[in-house]
């Protein structure tokens, strides 16, 4: 059971989050980025560093993962081609992303890309609120729990 976490986007507190859930269950966590990220010195976490281009990241996470891992990504296609590998997912906000959900994310998703494309502004997502850190935290740890690392 692998853990990989779509890093380029990934936000510190989440990535902190991830450091200390890694440090105490021994979870083999991949940070997968084209840009260099430097990670606390512990045998659970490691890096992946990609060549530089469009969802470069994103097909080397869904080339590498297996069924039952855990995909930690924002990005909602990607999160739909690893679900359809086996894969969980889980976005920074702590919300779980399933074969019953990600078909209506990835269906609004496509249409504010649309609207922004069409010089409608939407602001973009609101900034992680520590409500959201704690929510996140507490969906990693019940993963964790399930799969048997406490």
């Amino acid at each position: 059971m692998t853990i990989w976490v779509d890093a380029d986007a990934c936000p510190v507190p989440i990535k902190e989050i991830l450091y200390r859930a890694a440090a105490r269950t021994q979870v083999q966590t991949v940070f997968v980025a084209n840009q260099f990220l430097r990670l606390p010195n512990q045998p659970a976490l490691s890096f992946l560093q990609v060549g530089a281009g469009f969802d470069v990241a994103d097909n080397e996470i869904v080339k590498r993962m297996v069924d039952g891992d855990m995909v930690i990504t924002n990005d909602i296609p990607l999160a739909d081609e690893v679900i359809t590998k086996g894969a969980q997912v889980l976005n920074h906000r702590g919300e779980a992303l399933t074969k019953d959900n990600v078909r209506a994310r990835l269906n609004i998703r496509d249409f504010m890309e649309t609207m922004r494309s069409s010089g409608v502004h939407s602001g973009g997502p609101p900034p992680l609120s520590a409500a959201d850190k704690q929510k996140f935290a507490n969906a990693l740890d019940s993963w964790l729990a399930k799969a048997g690392k406490p």
